[in-house]
């Protein structure tokens, strides 16, 4: 029997409760299955470690969890520590050095919700989108020089290269290529941002060369809030910038009905180091210990790490028991304007896994 060993990190605010549902459901799973197990190494990383030991996980922390199978991750951000130390000590000190340059996050109207838009039902909201997770925005380039002064200056350098533009449309092409419509949308904007984003539309138009099969279109960002929500028919695949999509997806997340039930892949598509899995919706300290936290998101990146790796049936079988969950209004946690708690939700779906 194959078995899977799984680093989970909760992190910060109610990344606990729900890694720990997501755990909870993945044993119950493999339990069902039969033909593969887990084994889970618990890691106390995040906003208190640091209060703790001054930074966010050890020194060594990357070596502690590079052989493992994938990443079960909850989320980072503590009221108390600037959120730049909180997102580039733990997540982005894991993603960046770990080369998970391909972020993935399905989008779609689950059973028994009710998108915002009005009149639009799950056929018509069904999306990819894929964020370039590696470089960009978030590079990390820049400075502070004269600190406290009257001229002080600060700069974040957007810094793309032909290599990681090309790596992720060959990526989102693929994963359109794959979908029944075959269809991409690149996001830009090259009209103001004249030389990066000017080199991301020559490489997205040299890539499509190489895929006949799919369809694509060019959408500047600011026209693509639009069309997201006055024709969100119109939309399959959708690749963008590091900053262009981690906004997008949270636009795409409120549309399907809430940010508590979507999730994230950070893919190394190579295998060369291990993919992290994370619900999008943060640590949300306004309602830790509450027991109220959607779990879905949880739940559906469990979905994706399963795919990821091979397990395509139990992936299925835990994306049904999601839908058999949502379908049902008596399940709905706050988010969804429900009264459900945590636990109520964790439970109904491994009963609908071990039905």
């Amino acid at each position: 029997m194959k078995t899977y060993r799984i680093a989970a990190i909760p992190g910060d605010g109610i990344g606990t409760e729900v890694v720990g549902a997501g755990v909870a459901v993945l044993a119950a799973l493999a339990a069902r299955e039969g033909s593969f197990a887990f084994r889970f190494d618990h890691f106390d990383w995040g906003g208190e470690y640091y209060k703790r030991h001054g930074r966010m996980m050890p020194e060594d922390g990357r070596e502690q969890i590079r052989h493992h199978d994938a990443i079960l991750f909850g989320s980072a951000g503590h009221p108390e520590i600037a959120d730049h130390i909180t997102l580039w000590g733990l997540r982005l000190a894991i993603c960046q050095p770990f080369d998970q340059y391909a972020n993935v996050r399905p989008t779609r109207i689950l059973p028994g919700i009710t998108s915002p838009l009005r009149g639009v039902t799950g056929p018509e909201l069904d999306w990819v989108i894929v964020r370039e997770n590696s470089e960009g925005e978030y590079a990390g380039v820049g400075g502070r020089v004269h600190q406290g002064m009257a001229e002080e200056a600060a700069t974040d350098v957007s810094l793309m290269t032909r290599a990681g533009v090309t790596r992720i449309m060959r990526f989102a092409f693929r994963l359109a290529r794959g979908r029944p419509r075959k269809l991409l949308t690149v996001v830009t904007k090259s009209n103001a941002q004249r030389h990066a984003m000017v080199m991301w539309d020559e490489v997205a138009a040299a890539v499509a060369a190489e895929f006949p099969d799919v369809t694509w279109d060019k959408m500047l960002v600011d026209a693509m809030t639009m069309r997201m929500t006055l024709k969100p028919q119109t939309l399959d695949t959708i690749v963008a910038t590091n900053l262009h999509a981690d906004i997008l997806s949270d636009l795409a997340a409120a549309l399907a009905g809430s940010p508590g039930i979507a999730p994230t892949a950070n893919l190394n598509p190579e295998r060369t180091f291990p993919s992290m899995f994370e619900p999008i919706h943060g640590s949300a300290f306004d309602i830790m210990g509450k027991g109220i936290a959607n779990p879905i998101g949880t739940f559906w990146s469990a979905v994706l790490m399963l795919e990821h790796l091979g397990e395509a049936g139990a992936a299925a079988r835990l994306m049904k028991a999601i839908e058999r969950v949502t379908a049902d209004p008596a399940l709905h946690t706050p988010d969804l304007g429900g009264r459900a708690d945590t636990r109520a939700v964790t439970e109904a779906v491994i009963g609908a896994i071990r039905a």
